[in-house]
């Protein structure tokens, strides 16, 4: 009989958390170069590739690290899931860094039609990277951008948490990727107006510092020349442990004991594994 594999310690879990978020992040930033400078696709399109780009980057990381993907979620997690707390920064460093990888990639393979579209490399196409309050075109500053991701990014913890909760009506464990990513779609859907849902510190942050080193000199501020870039960080952290709050609040407590079947232990309730 073959020996059973061990459970990867901490350093598995970081090398699925940054293979996940960079699978992620090539999908997401890609789709807008190739919406925003090839002129191939539209707002739907984006839509579905960043909620594509979840449910595989899910699919890649789910079993060794929980596929986090996103710092926001790794805090909500930690505060109310009882995941390690030890945990939270390193976790939230290899997010970062799929992110800053996958960014860089995509800057290299687009880099042709980026110059051509935009030589001097500005807010015209930095929203490829990174999101800008009003997608860098509608009335809206740093509060509203603010509040937008605070809302947003409740929601997806709120829905992250109901479809994980194996006492609630959980989907089968293969398909739940495939509704986390379609929680991101409809967020993309109805959300993406006032602050571009980036609803992720890591994919916002990882991107933005990346194209800040590629040549857009403005990366860490809006079009109105404010300094922007800590919007999407601290938004969504702030946003993710009120939604996972209000579930844990308005769900959660009142949901019956788990039931299971005869000496059948759902490993997936794991809090490293929510």
């Amino acid at each position: 009989m073959a020996e059973r594999l061990k459970i990867p310690g901490l350093a598995g879990e970081l090398a699925a958390e940054f293979a996940g978020t960079l699978i992620l992040i090539l999908f997401g930033t890609a789709v807008v170069a190739q919406v925003v400078a090839g002129g191939i696709g539209d707002h739907d399109s984006i839509a579905w590739a960043w909620g594509l780009g979840v449910t595989l980057g899910v699919y890649v990381a789910g079993r060794i690290s929980g596929a986090h993907l996103n710092p926001a979620v790794t805090l909500a997690l930690a505060v109310f899931k009882g995941f390690s707390w030890r945990k939270v920064a390193p976790y939230a460093a290899a997010q970062f860094l799929g992110a800053f990888v996958a960014a860089l990639i995509v800057r290299w393979n687009y880099s042709e039609v980026l110059g051509k579209m935009d030589p001097g490399h500005t807010i015209k196409t930095q929203g490829v990277f990174s999101t800008l309050p009003g997608n860098g075109a509608l009335p809206v500053h740093t509060w509203g951008a603010f509040r937008d991701q605070v809302i947003g990014t409740a929601i997806l913890l709120f829905l992250i948490l109901a479809v994980t909760d194996l006492k609630n009506s959980a989907p089968a464990a293969n398909l739940t990727p495939f509704i986390v990513g379609l929680i991101v779609v409809a967020i993309g859907m109805a959300w993406g107006t006032d602050a571009g849902y980036a609803i992720n510190p890591a994919r916002d942050f990882g991107p933005r510092l990346a194209s800040f080193f590629t040549g857009y000199g403005t990366a860490f501020r809006d079009q109105y020349g404010g300094l922007y870039f800590w919007v999407p960080i601290v938004g969504p952290l702030i946003g993710a442990v009120l939604g996972a709050g209000l579930y844990q609040a308005l769900v959660a407590r009142f949901l019956p004991a788990e039931e299971t079947e005869p000496g059948r232990v759902p490993a997936e309730a794991t809090p490293e594994n929510v």
